[in-house]
């Protein structure tokens, strides 16, 4: 395969391997079958490390030091995929690498945060329209009772509203967005108290799939089923909504997998209902080649690896560059780690907490990124509150992908190690905003006339509650 009028074993392999996959034969062969053949198109690279396409169609990296492979985004050099070479195929393969087919269906959507390409109109007046008909239901019949929207929202406000909003959070890819953003201003008059952030970013946790089934499972266990019924409904139809933009659409579709299945079949978590255990039932729900939507409430530390897998693509512009994006991305993780815990007791623990996650190569930059002030990959990390000139996004796409990839990385390491995330925006995001404030598709704001006020006391309350 030709790249750059030079062969390149990266492209050639993983075409190789999706032909593969995609044979309708694939999943008849036995799972040793599978195993070998992919195996027989293992890289190895001038540096001596070896690589394999694999499950989730995504790139593995064999780590030289504890023998594992990891799901690590492969190099961009044209020398180093020029100089790669077939490998004789590695004993061992592990069984999760092995593609199962439905995985490599998957849509992974975009990475873009909501900062410079606004949500479409459409989406924004199907949700309001949503929202609008079910605000005034009554509270006693739709409770928040006891549940993290209870911190969100105003006494009166009824758990529908909370399901609207508790859905756009839990299908956002990286819930960073524009402070004029009419998905979140729709919501003002509703609210408790300001959201974090300020009239140019709102920084927002993500919501669990646990506080939006609790929702549903409060009033099936009350004895209320038609309200329950009709909260999962809601969630069903914002999300259809939602999923005509790309950032919302993996969990999209993932929450509707979930969820309009009860429409049909009323009773069908009746049996989850006594035990808590709707959450599972619901991703029992989800069908293999959307799995990938789930991993943040299936496995934080596999999301916290893809989310610096996405980081580490959304850098590639940086290759050109003569910058390595593996590394810097890397290096943008320390910075963000280093400027959240600023040399807290905890950053030690944060830090091991984090290294099984990343091949030797990764946990290297990230190291030295840390320990040594004066090593070049410090060259990355943002100051003054701007990005280095290197790391500058070419375009408005490419910036509002590494500002969702890092913020989206920067909430996978959070929820990992427990940490709380911060109100005002990761290091790495706030610095990448600033190459999208002139590029938003609604006018600048005047200090202060945002859609709602900022949080004066930068608590960070939201951020609290969702740690809980």
């Amino acid at each position: 395969m030709q790249w750059g009028g030079q062969w390149d074993g990266f492209t050639a392999m993983e075409q190789d391997v999706r032909s593969l996959v995609a044979d309708p034969r694939w999943t008849t062969l036995p799972p040793l079958a599978r195993a070998q053949a992919i195996a027989q198109r293992a890289l190895v690279t001038p540096d001596g490390s070896r690589w394999l396409f694999g499950a989730h169609a995504r790139w593995y990296r064999l780590d030289r030091v504890d023998g594992r492979w990891h799901l690590s985004a492969p190099p961009l050099h044209p020398a180093v995929r020029s100089g790669a070479r077939p490998l004789a195929p590695p004993a061992g393969v592990p069984h999760l690498l092995i593609p199962s087919g439905a995985d490599f269906a998957f849509d992974r959507g975009s990475t873009q945060a909501f900062v410079g390409p606004d949500v479409p109109r459409e989406v924004t007046e199907r949700v309001r329209a949503v929202l609008m008909a079910h605000r005034g239901l009554r509270r006693a019949e739709f409770p928040l009772a006891e549940s993290d929207f209870q911190e969100v929202f105003a006494r009166d406000v009824a758990s529908t509203v909370a399901a609207v909003w508790g859905t756009i959070m839990w299908c956002a890819y990286a819930p960073a967005f524009d402070g004029n953003e009419v998905l979140l201003s729709m919501f003002g008059e509703f609210l408790a108290r300001p959201l974090p952030g300020d009239d140019w970013v709102r920084w927002l946790p993500a919501v669990s799939l646990d506080s939006l089934a609790a929702l549903y499972a409060e009033r099936m266990l009350s004895g209320a089923e038609e309200a329950g019924l009709r909260l999962a409904a809601l969630m069903a139809e914002t999300a259809t909504a939602l999923r005509a933009d790309t950032r919302f659409r993996p969990r999209a579709d993932a929450l509707l997998s979930m969820t309009e299945p009860l429409l049909a079949q009323p009773w069908l978590d009746h049996h989850a209902l006594p035990s808590g255990a709707v959450r599972q039932a619901w991703l029992a729900r989800c069908p293999p080649h959307l799995a990938g939507a789930t991993l943040p409430e299936t496995s934080p530390g596999e999301h916290f690896r893809h989310s610096l897998y996405d980081l580490v693509e959304a850098l590639g512009y940086t290759a050109a560059r003569g910058l390595d994006p593996r590394s810097a991305a890397a290096s943008l993780l320390a910075a963000d780690v280093a400027g959240l815990l600023s040399g807290a007791p905890s950053t030690a623990e944060v830090v091991t907490q984090l290294y099984p996650w990343m091949d030797d190569e990764l946990r290297h930059g990230f190291y030295v990124s840390l320990a040594d002030p004066s090593h070049p990959l410090r060259g990355c990390w943002p100051s003054e509150g701007e990005l280095p000139p290197m790391l500058a996004a070419p375009d408005r796409g490419t910036a509002a992908a590494l500002l969702g990839s890092a913020y989206a990385t920067g909430l996978a390491w959070c929820r990992l190690t427990g940490t709380a995330p911060p109100p005002r925006g990761f290091a790495v995001s706030s610095a990448v905003v600033q190459c999208l404030i002139h590029q938003r598709d609604d006018p600048l704001p005047e200090p202060g006339t945002g859609s709602f006020p900022h949080d004066p006391d930068g608590t960070g309350w939201l951020f609290d509650n969702a740690q809980r």
